[in-house]
C-alpha cells in the first residue's frame, strides 16, 4: 500500500468523508499504532488504523456494484429497533460496501454501493451536477403545464430546485432528469402541484444505467462505465 495521509485512508475505508475524518482527528478519535493522529499523518503499509478503538482496514480490492433496489429496503444505516430490511444486509456482499447516495424506502430501482469512500464522495457532491435519472407515476393525469413549471423550479424545504428535464410518458406519467438529492425531492415537487407518486423508479445515475437488472439483484459496474464515470468526475 502506498502511503497516504490519514483522512484519505478513511474515506477510502468507507469510514466517512475527508473532512469528516478531519474532524474525528482533531475530537482525538482517531490512532495510528496507538498514537493520537494528526491532521496530516500518513498512514503505511503494516500500520493499524483505529477510530474509537474499532480497527479499520482498507480494502485492497475496489467494489463498485449496481443494485436494483425493491420497495421496502432502506438504504440508511442499520437501527436495531427497527424491522426494516437494510441494503446491506440484503445483498450480503462479501466485501463491506455501503450505498452511495441514497433511495428512499418507498422508491426502487438503480442505486451504486462501494467500499471507495473517496469516489463516492464525490459522485455525491451536489455541487457536481450528476445527473440522475427516474420514471414517475403519478396519481392522476397532469397537463404540459404541470411539466413546465416543474421543470423551471419548485419551492421545498427553504429552497427553489433547480431546472431540470422532463418527458411525457404517458397520461400520469414522465421521465425527470435531477442534477441535486435533496429529502424526498421528486415526492415533495409533485406534493406542491397537488399530485402524489405512485411509482418512482431510478434508471440512470451519471452513465451508468439500471438496463435489464432483475429488482433484488445487482452486477459489477463494467471497466469501461468506471472509466467513463472517473473521467465524467474529474
Amino acid at each position: 500500500m502506498e502511503s497516504i495521509r490519514i483522512n484519505k485512508y478513511l474515506s477510502e475505508a468507507g469510514v466517512c468523508s475527508r473532512r469528516e475524518a478531519d474532524k474525528l482527528i482533531k475530537e482525538g478519535r482517531v490512532s495510528i499504532n496507538g498514537s493520537h493522529a494528526l491532521l496530516g499523518s500518513v498512514v503505511s503499509e503494516g500500520d493499524e488504523v483505529q477510530v474509537d478503538e474499532n480497527i479499520i482496514v482498507r480494502s485492497a480490492k475496489k467494489v463498485l456494484i449496481a443494485f436494483n433496489k425493491p420497495r421496502g429496503i432502506v438504504c440508511t444505516t442499520k437501527d436495531p429497533k427497527s424491522k426494516d430490511v437494510n441494503i446491506v444486509e440484503y445483498i450480503n456482499h462479501p466485501e463491506r460496501i455501503f450505498p452511495v447516495g441514497r433511495l428512499d424506502k418507498d422508491s426502487e430501482g438503480l442505486i451504486l454501493l462501494s467500499n471507495d469512500g473517496d469516489l463516492s464522495n464525490r459522485i455525491m457532491k451536489a455541487r457536481n451536477y450528476h445527473e440522475k435519472e427516474y420514471e414517475v407515476e403519478v396519481d392522476k393525469p397532469f397537463d404540459d403545464e404541470f411539466l413546465k413549471k416543474m421543470s423551471e423550479g419548485v419551492p421545498i424545504l427553504d429552497t427553489i430546485t433547480r431546472k431540470c428535464k422532463l418527458r411525457r410518458t404517458g397520461k400520469t406519467s414522465f421521465n425527470i432528469i435531477l442534477t441535486q438529492g435533496l429529502n424526498r425531492q421528486i415526492r415533495r415537487m409533485c406534493e406542491y402541484f397537488d399530485y402524489r407518486v405512485v411509482k418512482l423508479k431510478r434508471i440512470r445515475i451519471m452513465n451508468i444505467k439500471l438496463g435489464n437488472l432483475k429488482p433484488g439483484t445487482y452486477r459489477n459496474v463494467t471497466e469501461e462505465e468506471y472509466n467513463e464515470l472517473v473521467k465524467e468526475l474529474r
